[in-house]
């Protein structure tokens, strides 16, 4: 052996023994938020429904549950590293492929397990809200997460989806129950969010005053957060819905029309939740031609936006033949069919 050749092996040896020497404490998480997208290092200390803390060095750093937008765990197989980016992506199908591998059994960290269990009952979960899977079986999965991992990151997350599955199953005392327990999050935007979502449910259950009651409440709320002041905006055209089924259709049209001339187009989501309530607004008015006008807006225009788009072709399948465009009604139904069979039921 040539002195070149002793030294690389002295070098992989010490190596070897440092690699095997290191301890416990260099555990190394990553934690990403919504705000950047390079990540917080260091060892999970603490997991609870509020959020996660780790420690880097001598310093401890907290993330409430509504900031952190993943966390990679050290220990994760990779199969879990694969369906997490898969699921967080919208590409469910993919994802549970990859997680229903998993041995839970096997994984060596509580954390672990959680972020398995969430993953999959989110992508399932989402699949049955547009009907490509049991609503019921995703809701037994959910309420089983709460039970087992009542103390994950996640738990507000699947609280959410409990909410939204009720919602979509037209429950809608439910879905109140299930929004309106979001008020214990510790973020004020998971607060706002807790009471928005509680007067979008109560207007699908034609509450109409508890509705403006609960919009009223989140429009005159201080906020100052990008994701609070769209939650406000949001509330504004919800608002604008009421008034409008209220009687008050000019006031709530004027109202829908001011948010429009203030859109960001490139917010998708927003924009097209906007125009759809400029379609109830118009419809609650009997300005028929108006509304399928401001739906057939989200159709073409925001159709990225899966729920608001979904909301649009239902509302399109019913207003076409009211104004003698049954053949309008049937394209709109084939493709609400084959997009989101779960609103075609």
């Amino acid at each position: 052996m040539n002195t070149q050749q002793r030294l690389l092996s002295t070098v992989a040896f010490t190596a070897t023994l440092l690699w095997s020497a290191a301890p416990a404490e260099a555990q190394i998480d990553r934690v990403y938020t919504f705000e950047s997208s390079s990540a917080s290092a260091g060892k999970v200390i603490a997991v609870n429904k509020n959020g996660v803390t780790i420690k880097a060095g001598s310093n401890d750093k907290n993330f409430l549950e509504n900031q952190i937008r993943k966390v990679l765990f050290q220990g994760d197989p990779p199969e879990l590293t694969r369906g997490r980016e898969l699921a967080i992506d919208g590409q469910y199908e993919q994802a549970i492929e990859e997680l229903k591998t998993i041995n839970a059994d096997q994984l060596s960290r509580d954390v672990i397990k959680a972020d398995v269990a969430y993953y999959r009952l989110l992508s399932r979960a989402k699949m049955a809200l547009a009907g490509q899977y049991d609503r019921n079986a995703a809701k037994a999965e959910a309420t089983a997460f709460g039970k087992n991992h009542g103390n994950s990151y996640h738990f507000f997350s699947v609280v959410k989806l409990l909410g939204d599955l009720e919602l979509a199953s037209k429950n809608y005392d439910g879905a109140v129950r299930m929004y309106g327990y979001l008020a214990k999050a510790p973020s004020p935007e998971t607060q706002i969010l807790s009471r928005y979502l509680t007067g979008m449910a109560m207007l699908q259950k034609d509450d109409i005053e508890g509705a403006q009651k609960v919009f009223s409440e989140v429009v005159a709320v201080d906020v100052n957060t990008s994701d609070a002041l769209r939650l406000k905006i949001l509330s504004k055209a919800g608002q604008a819905i009421t008034l409008c089924k209220a009687g008050k259709v000019d006031e709530g049209v004027k109202q829908v029309e001011q948010l429009i001339t203030e859109l960001n187009p490139t917010d998708i989501e927003m924009s097209a939740k906007i125009y759809n309530a400029q379609g109830q607004c118009y419809e609650a008015g009997g300005d028929l031609e108006g509304a399928i006008l401001a739906y057939l807006h989200t159709h073409l225009m925001f159709s990225g936006a899966g729920d608001a788009h979904a909301e649009a072709l239902t509302r399109l399948v019913q207003l076409w033949p009211k104004v003698g465009r049954t053949e309008r009604a049937a394209a709109a139904r084939q493709e609400l069919q084959q997009r989101y069979p779960g609103y075609a039921n």
